[in-house]
Protein backbone atom coordinates (compact mmCIF):
# COMPACT_ATOMS: atom_id res chain seq x y z
CA UNK A 1 0.00 0.00 0.00
CA UNK A 2 1.27 3.19 -0.90
CA UNK A 3 1.76 5.72 1.99
CA UNK A 4 -0.75 8.32 2.61
CA UNK A 5 -0.33 12.10 2.43
CA UNK A 6 -2.30 14.79 2.94
CA UNK A 7 -1.28 18.52 0.64
CA UNK A 8 -2.26 22.08 2.50
CA UNK A 9 -3.18 24.58 0.07
CA UNK A 10 -5.92 27.52 -0.28
CA UNK A 11 -4.50 27.86 -4.44
CA UNK A 12 -6.13 24.81 -5.97
CA UNK A 13 -3.56 24.82 -9.04
CA UNK A 14 -0.88 24.12 -6.78
CA UNK A 15 -2.69 21.12 -5.11
CA UNK A 16 -3.16 19.74 -9.26
CA UNK A 17 0.55 20.24 -9.20
CA UNK A 18 1.53 18.74 -6.08
CA UNK A 19 -0.90 15.70 -6.62
CA UNK A 20 0.22 15.34 -10.53
CA UNK A 21 4.08 14.62 -9.36
CA UNK A 22 3.03 12.63 -6.42
CA UNK A 23 -0.21 10.27 -6.59
CA UNK A 24 2.93 7.61 -8.75
CA UNK A 25 4.54 6.88 -5.10
CA UNK A 26 1.89 8.18 -2.31
CA UNK A 27 -1.91 8.11 -1.81
CA UNK A 28 -2.83 11.73 -1.76
CA UNK A 29 -5.19 13.55 0.18
CA UNK A 30 -6.12 17.40 -0.26
CA UNK A 31 -7.54 20.45 1.61
CA UNK A 32 -7.74 24.04 0.82
CA UNK A 33 -7.18 25.22 4.24
CA UNK A 34 -5.41 24.13 7.84
CA UNK A 35 -8.89 23.42 9.83
CA UNK A 36 -10.15 21.11 6.59
CA UNK A 37 -6.83 19.56 7.07
CA UNK A 38 -7.57 18.41 10.90
CA UNK A 39 -10.63 17.42 10.44
CA UNK A 40 -8.94 14.74 7.57
CA UNK A 41 -6.17 13.78 9.81
CA UNK A 42 -9.18 12.66 12.17
CA UNK A 43 -10.63 10.20 9.20
CA UNK A 44 -7.12 9.04 7.30
CA UNK A 45 -4.54 7.22 8.57
CA UNK A 46 -2.19 10.22 7.09
CA UNK A 47 2.05 9.52 7.19
CA UNK A 48 3.32 12.95 6.01
CA UNK A 49 1.61 16.24 5.76
CA UNK A 50 2.92 19.18 3.04
CA UNK A 51 1.58 22.10 3.57
CA UNK A 52 1.47 25.80 2.59
CA UNK A 53 2.59 28.71 5.07
CA UNK A 54 0.36 31.39 3.92
CA UNK A 55 -3.48 30.30 4.14
CA UNK A 56 -6.84 32.06 4.76
CA UNK A 57 -8.60 31.10 8.48
CA UNK A 58 -5.59 29.13 9.53
CA UNK A 59 -1.89 29.30 8.44
CA UNK A 60 0.85 26.59 8.17
CA UNK A 61 2.79 28.03 11.33
CA UNK A 62 -0.68 27.40 13.12
CA UNK A 63 -1.70 24.20 11.68
CA UNK A 64 1.84 22.67 12.32
CA UNK A 65 1.85 24.01 16.31
CA UNK A 66 -1.73 22.15 16.58
CA UNK A 67 -0.28 18.86 15.11
CA UNK A 68 2.77 18.53 16.79
CA UNK A 69 1.21 19.63 19.92
CA UNK A 70 -1.83 16.83 19.59
CA UNK A 71 -0.75 13.49 20.88
CA UNK A 72 -3.14 11.39 18.72
CA UNK A 73 -1.32 13.23 15.66
CA UNK A 74 2.02 14.71 16.89
CA UNK A 75 4.18 11.68 14.73
CA UNK A 76 2.86 12.82 11.59
CA UNK A 77 6.13 15.04 9.58
CA UNK A 78 5.58 18.45 8.20
CA UNK A 79 6.90 20.18 5.82
CA UNK A 80 6.09 23.49 4.99
CA UNK A 81 6.05 25.32 1.80
CA UNK A 82 6.57 29.17 1.30
CA UNK A 83 7.59 32.04 -0.68
CA UNK A 84 8.59 33.57 3.20
CA UNK A 85 12.89 33.31 2.95
CA UNK A 86 13.57 35.10 5.67
CA UNK A 87 16.06 33.37 8.05
CA UNK A 88 13.07 34.23 10.97
CA UNK A 89 10.10 32.35 9.14
CA UNK A 90 12.67 29.38 8.42
CA UNK A 91 13.29 29.46 13.08
CA UNK A 92 9.93 30.09 13.51
CA UNK A 93 8.37 26.74 11.36
CA UNK A 94 11.26 24.67 13.19
CA UNK A 95 10.66 25.96 16.60
CA UNK A 96 7.08 24.76 16.09
CA UNK A 97 8.15 21.15 15.22
CA UNK A 98 7.85 21.39 11.45
CA UNK A 99 10.74 18.78 10.06
CA UNK A 100 11.52 20.96 6.65
CA UNK A 101 11.11 23.77 5.83
CA UNK A 102 11.06 24.41 1.60
CA UNK A 103 11.33 28.07 -0.14
CA UNK A 104 9.22 28.53 -2.73
CA UNK A 105 9.78 27.99 -6.13
CA UNK A 106 10.74 24.51 -4.96
CA UNK A 107 11.62 21.52 -6.97
CA UNK A 108 9.93 19.07 -7.42
CA UNK A 109 13.29 16.84 -7.11
CA UNK A 110 13.77 18.06 -4.33
CA UNK A 111 10.84 18.07 -2.31
CA UNK A 112 10.36 13.78 -3.57
CA UNK A 113 13.29 13.61 -1.82
CA UNK A 114 12.75 15.42 1.17
CA UNK A 115 9.93 13.41 1.99
CA UNK A 116 11.39 9.46 1.01
CA UNK A 117 14.24 10.88 3.30
CA UNK A 118 12.04 11.94 5.97
CA UNK A 119 9.66 8.53 5.83
CA UNK A 120 12.91 6.37 5.03
CA UNK A 121 14.81 7.99 8.40
CA UNK A 122 11.87 6.84 10.47
CA UNK A 123 11.53 3.46 9.02
CA UNK A 124 15.32 2.93 10.33
CA UNK A 125 14.77 4.14 13.30
CA UNK A 126 12.00 1.80 14.36
CA UNK A 127 13.78 -0.82 12.86
CA UNK A 128 17.04 0.02 15.01
CA UNK A 129 14.37 0.06 17.95
CA UNK A 130 13.28 -3.19 17.39
CA UNK A 131 16.68 -4.91 16.80
CA UNK A 132 18.34 -3.69 19.59
CA UNK A 133 18.17 -5.12 23.07
CA UNK A 134 18.76 -2.38 24.82
CA UNK A 135 17.66 0.64 22.70
CA UNK A 136 14.51 3.10 24.70
CA UNK A 137 11.12 3.28 22.79
CA UNK A 138 11.83 7.25 23.10
CA UNK A 139 14.09 6.80 20.51
CA UNK A 140 11.05 6.68 17.99
CA UNK A 141 9.87 9.85 19.08
CA UNK A 142 10.00 13.10 16.62
CA UNK A 143 8.09 15.59 19.16
CA UNK A 144 7.64 16.22 22.81
CA UNK A 145 3.89 15.09 22.97
CA UNK A 146 5.32 11.76 21.23
CA UNK A 147 8.32 11.08 23.61
CA UNK A 148 5.76 11.79 26.58
CA UNK A 149 3.13 9.46 24.81
CA UNK A 150 6.08 6.89 24.33
CA UNK A 151 7.75 7.38 28.07
CA UNK A 152 3.82 6.51 29.60
CA UNK A 153 3.21 3.80 27.56
CA UNK A 154 6.61 2.02 28.28
CA UNK A 155 6.09 2.24 32.10
CA UNK A 156 2.28 1.30 31.74
CA UNK A 157 3.56 -2.35 29.84
CA UNK A 158 6.29 -2.21 32.53
CA UNK A 159 4.53 -2.07 35.38
CA UNK A 160 1.84 -4.96 33.82
CA UNK A 161 4.79 -6.69 32.43
CA UNK A 162 3.36 -9.84 34.75
CA UNK A 163 0.64 -10.16 33.57
CA UNK A 164 0.24 -12.98 30.66
CA UNK A 165 -3.11 -11.38 29.84
CA UNK A 166 -2.34 -7.96 28.89
CA UNK A 167 -3.40 -6.80 25.45
CA UNK A 168 -4.70 -3.36 23.57
CA UNK A 169 -8.10 -3.53 25.56
CA UNK A 170 -5.86 -3.51 28.94
CA UNK A 171 -3.59 -1.55 27.85
CA UNK A 172 -6.03 1.28 26.89
CA UNK A 173 -7.91 1.59 29.74
CA UNK A 174 -4.71 1.63 31.74
CA UNK A 175 -3.80 4.84 29.33
CA UNK A 176 -7.16 6.23 29.21
CA UNK A 177 -7.70 5.69 25.41
CA UNK A 178 -9.79 4.28 23.53
CA UNK A 179 -8.64 1.16 22.33
CA UNK A 180 -8.85 2.56 18.41
CA UNK A 181 -6.76 5.72 19.13
CA UNK A 182 -4.61 3.97 21.01
CA UNK A 183 -4.17 1.01 18.33
CA UNK A 184 -3.88 3.86 15.67
CA UNK A 185 -0.63 6.11 17.82
CA UNK A 186 1.06 3.08 18.38
CA UNK A 187 0.92 1.38 14.90
CA UNK A 188 1.87 5.19 13.67
CA UNK A 189 4.60 6.03 15.56
CA UNK A 190 6.11 2.25 15.71
CA UNK A 191 4.56 0.47 12.81
CA UNK A 192 3.92 -2.12 15.34
CA UNK A 193 0.77 -3.10 16.82
CA UNK A 194 -0.02 -2.76 20.62
CA UNK A 195 0.61 -6.84 21.06
CA UNK A 196 4.28 -6.58 18.68
CA UNK A 197 4.99 -3.67 21.34
CA UNK A 198 4.03 -5.66 24.48
CA UNK A 199 5.91 -7.89 23.48
CA UNK A 200 8.80 -6.16 22.33
CA UNK A 201 8.93 -4.08 25.39
CA UNK A 202 8.87 -7.71 27.16
CA UNK A 203 11.87 -8.73 25.45
CA UNK A 204 13.74 -5.17 26.00
CA UNK A 205 12.96 -5.45 30.18
CA UNK A 206 14.78 -8.96 29.90
CA UNK A 207 17.52 -7.83 28.15
CA UNK A 208 18.01 -5.59 30.54
CA UNK A 209 17.50 -8.07 33.43
CA UNK A 210 19.73 -10.62 31.64
CA UNK A 211 22.44 -7.68 31.39
CA UNK A 212 22.33 -7.47 34.91
CA UNK A 213 23.35 -11.00 35.32
CA UNK A 214 21.77 -10.96 38.64
CA UNK A 215 18.77 -13.66 37.67
CA UNK A 216 18.54 -17.22 35.78
CA UNK A 217 16.79 -17.21 32.30
CA UNK A 218 14.11 -19.16 33.67
CA UNK A 219 13.23 -16.19 36.54
CA UNK A 220 13.53 -13.28 33.94
CA UNK A 221 11.23 -15.22 31.53
CA UNK A 222 8.73 -15.66 34.54
CA UNK A 223 9.52 -11.43 35.56
CA UNK A 224 8.61 -10.15 31.95
CA UNK A 225 5.47 -12.32 31.55
CA UNK A 226 6.14 -15.55 29.76
CA UNK A 227 4.27 -18.44 30.27
CA UNK A 228 7.88 -21.00 29.57
CA UNK A 229 11.52 -20.57 29.24
CA UNK A 230 11.27 -22.24 25.49
CA UNK A 231 8.32 -19.63 24.55
CA UNK A 232 10.80 -16.89 25.96
CA UNK A 233 14.11 -17.88 24.24
CA UNK A 234 12.07 -18.75 20.89
CA UNK A 235 11.04 -14.96 20.95
CA UNK A 236 14.03 -13.64 22.39
CA UNK A 237 16.07 -15.15 19.40
CA UNK A 238 13.96 -14.27 16.63
CA UNK A 239 13.65 -10.82 17.91
CA UNK A 240 17.43 -9.88 18.67
CA UNK A 241 18.85 -12.81 16.26
CA UNK A 242 20.75 -14.29 19.58
CA UNK A 243 19.76 -16.83 22.04
CA UNK A 244 19.54 -15.29 26.03
CA UNK A 245 21.73 -17.62 26.71
CA UNK A 246 24.09 -16.28 24.27
CA UNK A 247 23.51 -12.53 25.30
CA UNK A 248 23.54 -13.25 28.84
CA UNK A 249 27.53 -14.55 27.97
CA UNK A 250 28.28 -11.62 25.90
CA UNK A 251 26.65 -9.15 28.47
CA UNK A 252 29.16 -10.95 30.96
CA UNK A 253 32.33 -10.55 29.23
CA UNK A 254 31.23 -6.89 28.60
CA UNK A 255 31.53 -6.58 32.52
CA UNK A 256 34.54 -8.28 32.88
CA UNK A 257 36.40 -6.31 30.37
CA UNK A 258 35.29 -3.15 31.77
CA UNK A 259 36.41 -3.58 35.10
Amino acid sequence: MLPAILLVDDEEEILDFLERILKTKYQVFRSPNGREALELLKKEAIQLLVSDVMMPEMDGFELCRIIKSDLVHSHVPVILLTAKNTLQAKIEGLELGADAYIEKPFSKEHLLAQMASLLNNRNMIREYFAGSPLVHIKSMAHSKADERFLEQLNDEICRHIEDLDLDVEKLARIMNMSRITLYRKIKAVSDLTPLELINITRLKKAASLLAEGDHKIYEVANMVGFSSQSNFARNFQKQFNMTPTDYMHAKAEERKNTV
